[in-house]
């Protein structure tokens, strides 16, 4: 099969074209996340995978990434002809290091324009969002990228509305993503969007990745960015016995104990080293551990509130609306399957 096409030649006419964008210095997470995505995203009752898939670069040939893996891929003036019968739908440009460079690559920048006006939608992964922002894509609309690199593509590009928290954002047919894995989660948003909630929740749960992160461009989930925060590993432990008893009641003086210290003194070193007070950092694993029920498994509200420690269901109400500003109904009909 060709280098640049992930799918098979004589694939369906109805599976959607997707074509990734590649220059030398890509962080390769932000190619094959997106990638696998569309590779393995199939519609309800079918086993011919949905999109077609492929690689291109300027020239082509084999591209330097940010590891010791090169990619294959073919020459972007090649795309349209080698398409055939099938439309280009998805025009993504992914990041890397070699981003800045290669928006002030005229002739990529001209390839990547001609390609847009041809494409339903086109997408930027990370700092790809130079690129597109180089062509006049991101004039106007509002745009997300690195949040290292937003003040300057902010700075570089003044129409763009850039900003710093979402993980991803849609603006019309232009959709821009922020710091690398974030790719995975524009991706299945994209598959959701046209497939439906079923398959990009299936596909989610095959690829061990949530639909939905708790946080915008934190990006980071509460328990990894309690680890962040607890870099010495000083509560390590003790979170993990909250994991472990989440049914029971539990309050500061129970975790001091854990920790062998005093309550006053378990709560100003916890808050200092964690960023949170312990009875937030609980409630927030919590609803953490709500989300994934009320998603994953058939237990209704007051199961779930139960297993999760909150006394009653107002409880665990007034909690997803603190940290993730909805109630857990809404919660769950927008991302359950069922």
């Amino acid at each position: 099969m060709p280098p640049f096409c992930a799918n098979p030649p004589n694939a369906s006419p109805d599976q959607k074209t997707v074509v990734f964008v590649v220059y030398p210095g890509i962080v390769l997470l932000d190619l094959v996340g997106p990638l696998q995505v569309f590779t393995h995203a199939y519609r309800n009752g079918e086993d011919t995978p949905a999109y077609r898939t492929h690689v291109a670069s300027l020239d082509g040939g084999s591209i330097a990434t940010n590891t010791i893996v090169q990619i294959n891929s073919v020459p972007l003036n090649r795309i349209v002809p080698d398409m055939e019968n099938h439309e280009l739908d998805t025009l993504i440009v992914v990041g890397g290091n070699g981003a800045e460079v290669a928006a002030r690559d005229a002739r990529l920048v001209q390839e990547v324009s001609s390609l847009s006006k041809r494409a339903r939608r086109t997408c930027s992964v990370c700092c790809g969002a130079f690129v597109l922002a180089a062509a006049g894509l991101l004039d106007g609309r509002r745009a997300v990228t690195h949040w290292e690199d937003c003040a300057l593509l902010a700075d570089r590009f003044p129409k763009v509305n850039v900003e710093v928290d979402p993980i991803y954002i849609k603006d019309g047919s232009v959709w821009t993503s922020a710091g690398i894995t974030a790719g995975i989660d524009m991706a299945l948003a994209v598959v959701q969007e046209d497939l439906g909630k079923g398959p990009a929740l299936r596909l989610a749960r095959s690829l061990v990745t949530p639909m939905i992160r708790s946080a915008g461009q934190s990006q980071f989930s509460a328990d990894l960015a309690r680890q962040t925060q607890d870099a010495k590993g000083e509560f390590a432990e003790l979170h993990e016995w909250l994991r472990e008893n989440m049914t029971r009641q539990i309050n500061v003086p129970d975790m001091a104990e854990r920790c062998a210290m005093s309550a006053r003194s378990f709560s100003r070193r916890y808050t200092a080293s964690v960023g949170l007070s312990p009875a937030r950092s609980l409630e927030r694993m919590r609803v953490d551990a709500a989300r994934n029920l009320l998603v994953e498994s058939n237990r209704n509200m007051k199961a779930v509130a139960e297993t999760c420690g909150f006394r009653d269901q107002e409880k665990m109400r007034r909690a997803f609306h603190r940290h993730l500003h909805t109630s857990p109904s809404k919660y769950q009909a927008l991302f359950s399957e069922n």
